[in-house]
């Protein structure tokens, strides 16, 4: 199977300015590209360099408030649903220039005094919200779980709370993000995740595990994995979203083109 494999331009490429590691991704010999948070380059300027190097836009997500510097987040938090449609709106502007094939919308934390069942209740709303919203524009919703180890508190950290979402939005334009080592670092078999959330993988990440370093730095086994991915007729994007190393020089994409696990460049 030819898979396609994008670069979380987050993480990986990140001495170089936004619009710089595009074109390290394309040389690199990406497929694609995907970005945590694209905001701070304009949509016109990111589409642009994007067309320059015929690289896709896969995904990127919603703003999500203060999650990233600690806080509870947007999506799963009551009271804060205004700051959501404000969030959702910049994210649409966004797309409708950046033209993203998906946008992930990221649950946030259990906020202190709020149940389980009043944020479960707010993130089905916002899911809805947001799952119509792109639908006009033509783009996917995906949602994802994030582990408790990393990040305690987050509402959904395990491939059940996940398919759980999906059931009760039940939206034809909403999927599972399946981020591999997420799922990995809560102890979940990689073959239980994808079968759990079968025929509702929308997107798929990875990193090694438990470092989230590059495939080969740990301990997940990336050929079970893929083949459990196979095994459900997995089509979509496989992004690589890890830490690299300091000297990181991208080995483990020449491993994978020579054990035949993705196509030679």
């Amino acid at each position: 199977m030819r898979r396609k494999l994008a670069a979380n331009l987050s993480l990986l490429f990140a001495e170089r300015p936004l619009s710089e590691r595009i074109v390290a991704a394309a040389q690199a010999g990406f497929d694609g590209v995907e970005v945590q948070f694209p905001y701070a380059l304009s949509a016109t300027d990111l589409q642009a360099e994007l067309q320059r190097q015929a690289m896709p836009l896969v995904l990127f997500n919603l703003p999500a408030g203060d999650l990233m510097a600690g806080g509870n987040g947007l999506a799963g938090v009551p009271g804060r649903e205004a700051d959501f449609a404000k969030a959702l709106q910049q994210a649409l502007n966004y797309a409708e220039v950046a033209q993203p094939e998906k946008v992930n919308v990221l649950p946030g934390k259990l906020a202190p005094g709020v149940s389980e069942a009043q944020a479960l209740d707010t993130l089905e709303h916002n899911l809805r919200l947001a799952a119509d919203a792109f639908a006009n524009l033509g783009v996917a919703v995906v949602c994802e779980a994030i582990n408790r180890l990393d990040m305690p508190r987050f509402l959904l950290a395990s491939s059940a709370e996940l398919a759980a979402m999906l059931a009760r939005v039940a939206h034809p334009n909403l999927s599972a993000q399946l981020d591999l080592y997420h799922m990995a670092r809560m102890g979940e078999p990689i073959a239980q995740s994808v079968q759990q959330l079968a025929g509702q993988i929308g997107h798929v990440q990875f990193a090694d595990v438990p470092g989230r370093g590059a495939p080969g730095s740990g301990e997940l086994d990336f050929q079970a994995a893929l083949r459990a991915l196979d095994s459900v007729d997995y089509r979509g994007w496989l992004a690589a979203e890890y830490r690299p190393a300091e000297d990181d020089r991208l080995a483990w994409l020449e491993t994978w083109r020579s054990a035949g696990w993705i196509a030679p460049r």
